[in-house]
């Protein structure tokens, strides 16, 4: 065999470059952005977490692959909506790699809905759970007040809203305005107009400030990216619970975002809420102005009317002066009568006073001779009494002789001791009974287990029952089951028929009808 050929080390493989891990690192860093300086990248975002610096993270993923991604505080302050997992978005940035975990990842600068369909989605979502809990209801709206004293203002201190508001507040009726500041648009904003609105149901009635007696939250118009700090549920929940009536004025008038279904008033715009918070002062002095006049038209034309009844009921009167002279006349009439009246009056009084005197004379005598007739039957009367007290006294005495208490003393020992002899004659007659009823009790008693079945038993024998509990008396009876009870003096037991049991009576008899005579014959 040929002798083996020697090896010759490989020197390319050895005059390859040797990196440190931070060189390669920095180099692959280096290698990626500059291939990647600025990306567009579409997915879905998963594992979304806020950290306590405010940085976000979370992943872009699709059916097959998935890239980190960071977003730094900045511009997570300047987002236009809240990211959460599910979301579909767009975002731009720069692929970096980061040394410290041997992975690449997109820093994001801007990160926005994938499209309006994803936002929508979502706001449909957020709206029906509203909705289902009753923040939506009509029944739970506040009536605005007609001319509010105080109106709080929730918007930016810096747009054309609030210059729109206070310009239209002022040409319509003068009223104190009170703004809160909040931003908008962006990451704080949904946070900050939440605050307002609790803000100021928060503040005293009776305060130094002074508690508005109507709110209006207004933005002007904008994307749907741009109003959505007005979709969120924290702003939607602090319009619902607000206590003072809200008017709501986002976006434009096609625009409508939850704050709009919560609030007990909504506006097309920012102009048109402040318009519906304070009336026209012009108009309502022209108003006040019509009203007097016709209040001053119906009282005057309601005195024309009385005074025109009255002066008719006036007429339908009689003339005083003929009333006061017809009774003037009658009473000087009736005083020329009064005297000859009184002198009849006592006349006649007289009259009959002389009457009674007379009637009363001839009753005096009638009195005095039935007083002499009633003496004699008045004796006779006081005799009769006597006569019947001395019958009662004569009555009495002889009840009293034949109530003789010593005889009835010595009668009473005798009656006790006939009473105590009944007595024991009845016990004794009580005892003879019940003592016959007990033999005649248990003569039956034996008689019964005379006739019982379980004597039989205690004598050899045994009781077959059916599945149903019913005697077997016969054979072919016993035929028709398969399964019987035995029951023996002491108990019972199953047992199973077969069908090797020896033939029945009948059946033997039918057996010595069919012989063929096999025997042969004896002749």
């Amino acid at each position: 065999m040929p002798s083996a050929e020697p090896k010759i080390p490989d020197t390319s493989r050895a005059n390859v470059a040797e990196f440190t891990v931070s060189e390669l690192s920095g180099s692959l860093k280096r290698t990626v952005e500059d291939a990647y300086g600025y990306v567009r990248v579409r997915g879905e975002i998963s594992g979304f977490k806020r950290a306590a610096s405010g940085h976000l993270y979370f992943a872009l993923k699709d059916d097959k692959a998935l890239i980190d991604g960071v977003c730094w505080r900045g511009t997570a302050g300047r987002l236009t909506f809240q990211p959460e997992d599910g979301l579909e978005v767009v975002a731009s940035g720069k692929v970096t790699t980061y040394a410290g975990r041997s992975k690449y990842q997109i820093v994001v600068e801007r990160l926005e809905p994938a499209g309006a369909g994803a936002l929508m989605a979502l706001l449909e979502e957020r709206k029906k759970q509203l909705a289902a809990e009753g923040l939506f209801d009509h029944e739970r709206k506040r009536e605005v007040p007609f001319l509010p004293d105080i109106i709080g203002v929730v918007t930016s201190p810096t747009g054309a809203v609030i210059k729109d508001i206070l310009h239209r507040i002022h040409e319509r009726f003068p009223r104190k305005v009170l703004l809160w500041p909040v931003a908008v648009q962006g990451e704080r904003a949904k946070d900050e107009v939440a605050a307002a609105i609790r803000g100021f149901n928060d503040l005293p009635a009776t305060g130094s400030i002074g508690r508005p007696d109507v709110l209006i939250v207004a933005r002007g118009g904008g994307s749907l990216e741009d109003l959505w700090a007005f979709n969120e549920e924290i702003v939607a929940r602090a319009a619902a619970e607000s206590e003072i009536p809200l008017i709501s004025a986002v976006g434009h008038e096609t625009d409508t975002t939850l704050i709009d279904l919560a609030a007990d008033q909504r506006a097309p715009t920012p102009t048109a809420a402040a318009e519906r918070a304070v009336p026209v002062h012009a108009e309502l002095s022209s108003r006040l102005v019509d009203l007097g006049a016709r209040l001053s038209n119906g009282i005057n034309r309601s005195l024309r009317e009385r005074r025109q009844s009255i002066d008719g009921l006036a007429r339908g009167l009689p003339d005083p002066t003929t009333l006061l002279g017809q009774a003037g006349q009658r009473l000087d009439e009736l005083t020329e009568r009064l005297p000859h009246g009184l002198r009849s009056h006592i006349d006649r009084a007289r009259h009959k006073l002389a009457e009674t005197k007379a009637r009363l004379g001839s009753a005096s005598s009638l009195l005095k001779d039935a007083t002499f007739r009633l003496q004699g039957p008045a004796s006779q009367l006081d005799q009769l009494f006597r006569s019947t007290i001395r019958e009662r006294q004569n009555e009495f005495t002889r009840l009293e002789r034949r109530l003789n208490l010593d005889e009835l003393a010595t009668r009473l020992p005798r009656h006790r001791a006939s009473i105590k002899d009944l007595g024991l004659r009845a016990d004794h007659a009580t005892r003879s009974r019940v003592g016959q009823a007990s033999d005649r009790l248990a003569a039956a008693s034996s008689l019964l287990q005379s006739y019982s079945y379980q004597g039989t038993l205690a004598r050899g024998f045994a009781l077959v029952r059916d599945e149903q509990g019913r005697p077997v008396t016969t054979a072919d009876s016993a035929r028709t089951t398969t399964r019987v009870d035995i029951e023996f003096v002491d108990g019972s037991t199953p047992a199973v028929i077969t069908a090797d049991a020896p033939p029945t009576k009948k059946q033997r008899s039918k057996v010595s009808k069919n012989d063929n005579g096999d025997q042969g014959q004896l002749l």
